[in-house]
């Protein structure tokens, strides 16, 4: 038999304790430290989420082009018939791979202009994300034949402009000689990230080659879709490898620095919760204890009368601090985890899109952090005992019998 696991097992059933309150507070402390950090990771990451899957959206995981992309939305052409694109297309990791061209612009209306980036695709475009995001009108994917007059608009612009779907615009093209597009609305999407919603507009990459009297064979770059955001960096060394020297493969971290850079100062926000809670959690924990041995103090008396040694007393009263510890820690899984359900399933806390991007708080669940969380914090909290644990080895066998 385990005698200090016993032992501490008695101590946790009683329940006639002058220090009840004290390991209440103490099984509370930690149960809502516990629920906070699950509930700030949650949200943090389901934030860096959302955004990240909405630049990714607008610029794929990786973009391949000529150098002078980073420089001008007019760039030099690529051809679309590279002999890598198959190479790049079998690796397990991408999911698509598709053509593109980009072309600044003035759309013009009969009381306003205003500037946007043309953004051609073809047949290839994997139109789900903005499908998702649609609040008006019908997406009608483009040929490889016909050059088609529909254009995907975002809802900023359209409420800027007061456009609808179904109207035709005016896109003119500065350049020599001028150029004007007449083109329709088939769809507006929002995606919340005025950054980018405010830029781009979708239309058929054919309307690029012809401005830049490119051929049919011509294109601006390729968008390279992966299946997991985290193999971004690996798969983007494995195409370097793979294109010629002539051209460039980047990033979305790095065609946006700016998103990604502000995302990564948001995981310093959660270290320092995670700080402060654990922190809270492990010296209310102390406090626990040393009442604990204060309280049992004839019992520690009488243990070390039979013989039992300071390393077996003071196991019996970290086993007990575990048992409270514990205990939190399943009310804290069951509050954070049942309160991040509840705003996934019911969105009861909304956002102003305008200043967070979107309009309801996001919660991203990771099986790993949330382990991760519960066994640091178990961790950290015992190892915060151990120290404060050695007050026993001073208890006098003598006096701790006759205290009262």
């Amino acid at each position: 038999m385990n005698t200090p696991f016993y032992i501490a097992r008695r101590m946790g059933a009683e329940n006639k304790s002058i220090t009840s309150l004290v390991k209440l507070i103490a099984i509370l402390s930690i149960s809502l430290g516990l629920a906070v950090m699950i509930l700030a990771v949650a949200v943090v990451t389901g934030f860096q989420h959302e955004i990240r899957e909405k630049a990714i959206g607008f610029g794929s995981h990786i973009q391949i082009s000529n150098f002078d992309f980073n420089l001008s939305y007019e760039t030099r052409p690529v051809s679309a018939d590279q002999e890598w694109i198959d190479a790049i297309a079998a690796l397990p990791e991408v999911k698509s791979i598709h053509a593109f061209g980009t072309k600044p612009g003035i759309i013009k209306t009969d009381e306003e202009i205003y500037g946007v980036i043309f953004k051609g695709i073809g047949p290839d475009y994997d139109w789900e994300f903005f499908a998702q995001r649609l609040v008006d009108g019908n997406i009608t994917p483009f040929s490889d034949t016909i050059r088609s007059d529909d254009i995907v608009i975002s809802a900023r612009v359209a409420s800027l402009l007061q456009l609808n779907v179904g109207e035709d615009i005016l896109l003119y093209f500065i350049q020599e000689p001028p150029r004007v597009r007449r083109l329709t609305i088939t769809a507006i999407y929002e995606t919340g990230l005025e950054e980018l919603d405010e830029l781009f507009v979708l239309g058929d990459i054919q309307h690029v080659q012809r401005l830049n009297n490119w051929t049919d064979n011509q294109v601006g770059g390729f968008g390279v879709v992966l299946t997991s955001y985290k193999l971004m960096d690996e798969i983007n060394r494995q195409i370097m490898d793979i294109i010629p020297y002539t051209l460039h493969s980047r990033t979305i971290s790095e065609i946006y620095p700016q998103i990604f850079d502000w995302l990564a100062l948001l995981d310093m926000n959660v270290y320092v919760i995670i700080l402060i809670m654990i922190m809270v959690a492990g010296i209310n924990m102390i406090t626990t204890l040393l009442i604990s041995v204060l309280e049992k103090t004839n019992l520690i008396g009488i243990l070390k009368a039979l013989g039992a040694g300071n390393g077996l007393v003071r196991r019996v009263f970290l086993y007990h601090a575990g048992f409270l510890i514990l205990r939190g820690m399943v009310a804290g899984n069951l509050l954070g985890i049942g309160l991040g359900v509840i705003q996934q399933q019911f969105s009861v806390i909304s956002l102003s899109q305008e200043s967070y991007f979107m309009d309801v708080v996001p919660i991203n669940f990771n099986m790993a952090y949330i382990l991760a969380l519960n066994v640091g914090t178990f961790l950290v909290c015992m190892l915060m005992l151990i120290i404060p644990s050695h007050i026993i080895s001073k208890v006098s066998p003598v006096k701790a019998i006759t205290f009262r």
